[in-house]
């Protein structure tokens, strides 16, 4: 399938105003998006919010099968979570209940911040150790010494696909299956692939998926899911429950409900949700291919232009990379260069030490100026990037 990026273009508002290379931040959502989010708060605004939601039941009842069939999972695997860090907080705080001394939790050199933290507060409880595995030459989880790692004392195997901090993209289907041969639970925190990748969670082979629509997804913030397999989520009651996961049956009992939605609450972000299955339904009339092929040239195209410059220094690992692409300039504080980009119109990020510090430190790395592109984005406007960085760096 070819894209017609000038289709695109004129579907994004955000691409009239902005020079946008801050995708993996939050990316621009089209005209599509924006109307089914927009229109849903102003039916709550006109009609009430519970009568909204009763009188769009049909269309928020869609957001299951949308997601699924993005990313070739069961509609009853799917829960709609206000964000990935959330989303992903309930598969391993779930999971974790049940983590005794002496037990590991196997995650990756590149693992993010909030995950990392959340492995050393359950490890401080319960005595469970944190083990990272090693990268191989190309700066990927090796999966060979993973696969010798594996043994009775591992409770979990926690990665994520794509690193906030860099273009890597981790072999999460050779991990994904290391984890089934061994039984061992998978959880793959897949922020930064969902939307810009195809994935089907039957080849990656993982028990549990998080993802949030900000990203590649291109959908409204404060919105996320979490895939969690059949086989996996039967095995577990989630450690929240309110009266939309479980039902109270009696007056001393409870039964949760029987599908995926057993990780969700009640309250939600309902314009999200209807936002959120929009972009994800976009993402499919595209067909993922196309986009993944895209970003791929957009991302390498940006490599070799900044490779040209003298006093900047390509920092993304992998044997296979994606579309963020970092890199560090001689001399100069990183957020000066955002901040003086930013003045011309030209978002890009800053990933530091804080994000991924077992990644940047170990490699010597205070922090990485961070450019994300997007379908949207154009070969001029990455001419235009470069130049206005080498003029911003002098």
């Amino acid at each position: 399938m070819t894209l017609d990026i000038d289709r695109l273009r004129a579907e994004t508002p955000g691409c009239a105003h902005v020079l946008h290379l801050n995708n993996a931040g939050s990316a621009l959502p089209t005209r599509r998006t924006l109307d089914a989010t927009l229109d849903h708060l102003r039916l709550e605004a006109e009609i009430g919010g519970y009568e909204a939601a009763d009188h769009e039941r049909t269309r928020l009842d869609a957001f299951y099968p949308s997601i699924a069939t993005l990313i070739g999972a069961r509609e009853d695997e799917i829960a709609f979570v206000e964000n990935a860090t959330r989303a992903w907080d309930l598969a391993f705080y779930t999971l974790a209940e049940r983590y005794r001394p002496g037990e590991r939790i196997l995650t990756c050199v590149s693992e993010y911040s909030s995950n990392y933290i959340a492995y050393l507060q359950v490890a401080r409880k319960t005595g469970v150790e944190v083990v990272a595995v090693p990268d191989d030459n190309t700066g990927q989880i090796d999966v060979a010494a993973l696969a010798n790692m594996i043994d009775k004392r591992v409770r979990l195997i926690a990665i994520n696909h794509v690193p906030t901090q860099g273009g890597l993209v981790q072999p999460a289907a050779a991990v994904g299956r290391i984890a089934r041969e061994a039984g061992v639970p998978f959880l793959l925190d897949a922020c930064q692939s969902v939307g810009q990748m195809p994935i089907d969670v039957e080849a990656l082979g993982c028990d549990f998926l998080s993802a949030t629509g900000r990203k590649y997804m291109r959908g409204p913030r404060g919105t996320g899911f979490l895939y969690a397999r059949r086989v996996a989520y039967e095995k577990v009651e989630p450690i929240f429950l309110d009266n939309h996961a479980a039902r109270w049956t009696t007056s001393g009992e409870y039964q949760v409900v029987p599908d995926a939605k057993r990780f969700e609450n009640w309250e939600r972000y309902f314009a999200g949700v209807l936002g959120l299955a929009a972009a994800a339904d976009q993402c499919v009339a595209l067909g993922m291919e196309a986009v993944w092929a895209r970003i791929k040239t957009l991302a390498d195209g940006l490599r070799a232009r900044l490779s040209t410059l003298k006093g900047v220094h390509l920092a993304d690992l992998g044997a296979l990379k994606g579309g963020i692409v970092t890199f560090s300039v001689d001399g100069v504080d990183h957020t000066d260069i955002k901040a003086k980009l930013r003045a011309q119109k030209i978002n890009c990020s800053v990933s530091t030490r804080f994000s991924s510090r077992l990644d940047l430190e170990g490699r010597g790395l205070k922090d990485v100026v961070r450019a994300s592109v997007h379908i949207y984005n154009t070969e001029a406007e990455l001419d235009r990037f470069v130049a206005a960085l080498d003029a911003a760096r002098r």
